[in-house]
């Protein structure tokens, strides 16, 4: 039996009511591909030993570094090395964007507020 496809965009809009509440869309090998609402501001944080890569899929955000900024739209994609420190948000309503990063890694990285989203759920199939 072929795997389940899942249309992130419906799932996101019928299953995540919060913005910065990452949910789990699947594993790959020891990453997690992941994806969120992003809100108007996020902590500054580093994830020291991984590297976070963005993909947005609706709506436009902004990563802030300390020192610049890089605006993301709908199919613009970034790679944020291990170690920089960053801050992300929105520049439109509840953009929706794909995160992946190793398994296992907080949302807020080295930065514990509460923000922090220690045991994600998972997004699920629709029907």
């Amino acid at each position: 039996m072929p795997p389940e496809k899942l249309n992130i965009l419906a799932a996101v809009d019928a299953q995540i009511r919060k913005t910065f509440d990452p949910h789990i869309v699947a594993d790959v090998n020891d990453a997690q591909v992941k994806v969120a609402k992003f809100g108007p501001e996020f902590d500054w944080h580093s994830h020291p030993q991984e590297d976070e890569a963005f993909l947005v899929l609706r709506g436009r955000i902004v990563i802030e570094f300390r020192d610049g900024v890089v605006e993301l739209g709908e199919g613009d994609f970034l790679c944020v090395p291990r170690g920089v420190e960053h801050r992300p948000r929105a520049l439109s309503l509840e953009p929706v964007v794909v995160m992946v990063e190793p398994a296992g890694t907080l949302n807020t990285g080295d930065a514990v507020s509460a923000l922090t989203v220690a045991a994600p759920k998972r997004l699920l199939a629709e029907g």
